[in-house]
């Protein structure tokens, strides 16, 4: 009520006018007239001197009014610093990301954003761990798998198919399955979605021989390649492997499940520019470099 006051008491000063105060913000004569009597009441001043002609501040009104105006203009110019960093990107971007996602594709991205918007500056973690976007107050959270939190907004950036994928070196020891079932006579290299007890092969219980669990995709396509066992890898983090011959795609028929990536923020409501324009900028380069991982 204060700030409303002091608001309408300095329109009254600087329009030297009742009415035409009124006028301007859109409200009663009568209304702005009262104001001004409650806020001298509440002061316990007299801030103007009326006459029927004209207005005239008393000295303690005029020691007011300036102190009212510093602060309008402070407001103002609040509001036109808000409104500036919605019309360019700007401020500091903080995100999480998983560290493979990160490592292979969003420095890449970033960087180019940060090139496009130089008002930028990020703070970028790599994690496995679980972030909430509004405990820690991350702009956006990347992270694989659907988030279990409805009151976030979650944003599919891209699927990325998986294929079961050994070494020649572990082929040339144990050979190739040539159907699913033979699977079950297989060494397996896991990751946390898998269980721990079948093959992440859809619509088929096929026991594994579990030799290798990990929390890391780049470290179970590593121990593929190095001969510990077949790894049911995400295509993001095995294509070139399999197309420079280092990898072998088995079992082209079973079907696996595939590996989304979001990108969860607090709310769509006054989103900044910096996260809208962030994540236009993501979608659309993420296709030149995931290629076709990403789906609309």
């Amino acid at each position: 009520m204060g700030l409303d006051d002091a608001l309408i008491f300095t329109r009254v000063v600087e329009c030297h006018s009742f009415t035409q105060a009124a006028l301007g913000l859109n409200m009663q004569k009568s209304t702005v007239s009262r104001r001004i009597a409650l806020l001298e009441e509440r002061l316990g001043v007299r801030l103007l001197n009326r006459t029927t002609r004209k207005l005239r501040l008393t000295e303690v009104g005029q020691a007011y009014y300036e102190r009212c105006r510093q602060i309008m203009l402070d407001f103002a110019e609040a509001e036109q610093a808000v409104m500036q960093l919605q019309l360019q990107p700007s401020g500091l971007l903080r995100i999480t990301a998983p560290i493979e996602f990160g490592q292979l594709f969003l420095g890449r991205v970033l960087g180019g954003f940060m090139r496009e918007y130089p008002q930028i500056t990020a703070e970028v973690e790599l994690t496995s761990r679980k972030v909430d976007p509004v405990e820690e107050g991350v702009d956006i959270v990347m992270l694989v798998g659907q988030p279990q939190d409805s009151t976030l907004i979650a944003r599919r950036l891209l699927i990325s198919a998986r294929s079961l994928c050994a070494s020649p070196a572990y082929l040339q020891l144990h050979g190739a399955p040539q159907t699913v079932a033979q699977l079950s006579e297989h060494r397996a290299i896991l990751l946390p979605a898998d269980s721990s007890r079948y093959w992440p092969v859809l619509g088929q219980n096929i026991a594994c021989q579990r030799v290798l669990s990990c929390n890391n995709i780049t470290f179970a396509r590593e121990a593929a390649l190095a001969g510990a066992g077949i790894a049911a890898l995400p295509l993001m983090i095995s294509r070139d492997e399999v197309a420079s011959g280092r990898l072998i795609e088995l079992l082209p028929q079973a079907q696996l499940p595939s590996s989304e990536l979001y990108a969860v923020y607090p709310s769509r409501r006054f989103q900044t520019m910096k996260v809208k324009a962030f994540l236009d900028f993501l979608l659309a380069n993420l296709s030149f470099e995931v290629g076709p991982l990403l789906e609309p």
